[in-house]
């Protein structure tokens, strides 16, 4: 007698719940939280310490933890690929040419800026309450050019490179098993938006703008390549903009 059908289907729905659920577990652990929970707690038990002298952060601390960062979270999205038998490349990179997708993103540079001085002139405009900071703290750390340039390595390689490795891989897992693409480039731009918000509600706002931007992109064309040059650029400009204003 063979099972009825009903039978034969509810080891499938059970399969189906377990890839949810470690879509969702690889979710977290790529969110960059655990990892840089983990580092601070690392490197402070080392002896590092997390305040600087004159008060604030210390930069070479923040600077540690952030390339370090970098190095698991790309490294945990590439070995949570492989191990569903999935190509990085072809998830992040894509079936595209790659200098083609550096152009597009290099004219998207100044489009980034154009939707940042939108959204900031109306916050000015209709919710002035918004801009609760005047200074973006992480300028006082860039205290001189050696820091600066130190800081735009780590923009480069922790914005550019890590943020958007992340935000293609948490969008082709939502993509596969948590709602749909769409859904997964609006939760990551609410927890990138989120994760800027010591910079001022206004700049969370407008981060959580971008990263809903360069989702769309990764989505339209299936490669990271133009969002992470775009986002690396619009990056290193502010750099080169606060060295040139200092």
């Amino acid at each position: 007698m063979f099972p009825p059908p009903a039978e034969v289907a509810a080891p499938a729905r059970r399969v189906i719940s377990i890839e949810r659920a470690g879509a969702i577990f690889e979710i977290i652990l790529c969110s960059g939280f655990p990892t840089q929970l983990l580092l601070i707690a690392g490197l402070r038990a080392c002896g590092m310490d997390l305040e600087g002298t004159e008060g604030g952060l210390n930069p070479r601390f923040v600077f540690t933890v952030s390339l370090l960062d970098a190095v698991l979270v790309v490294g945990l999205v590439v070995m949570f690929l492989h191990a569903r038998g999935e190509s990085a490349r072809d998830v992040l990179l894509g079936r595209v040419r790659l200098l083609k997708e550096a152009f597009v993103g290099i004219a998207l540079i100044p489009v980034v800026f154009m939707v940042v001085i939108a959204i900031l002139a109306i916050v000015l405009t209709y919710a002035p309450q918004l801009h609760n900071v005047t200074r973006n703290p992480l300028e006082d750390m860039m205290r001189n050019r050696t820091d600066a340039a130190i800081f735009a390595v780590v923009v480069l390689i922790a914005g550019g490179v890590r943020e958007e490795v992340q935000r293609g891989f948490i969008v082709h897992r939502f993509g596969q098993y948590l709602g749909g693409g769409i859904v997964g480039v609006l939760f990551y731009s609410v927890l990138f938006g989120l994760g800027h918000y010591e910079q001022g509600y206004d700049a969370a706002l407008s981060t959580a703008a971008l990263g809903a931007l360069w989702g769309l992109v990764y989505l339209r064309r299936g490669s990271i390549v133009a969002p992470m040059v775009s986002h690396a650029g619009f990056n290193l400009a502010q750099i080169l903009k606060y060295v040139a204003l200092r």
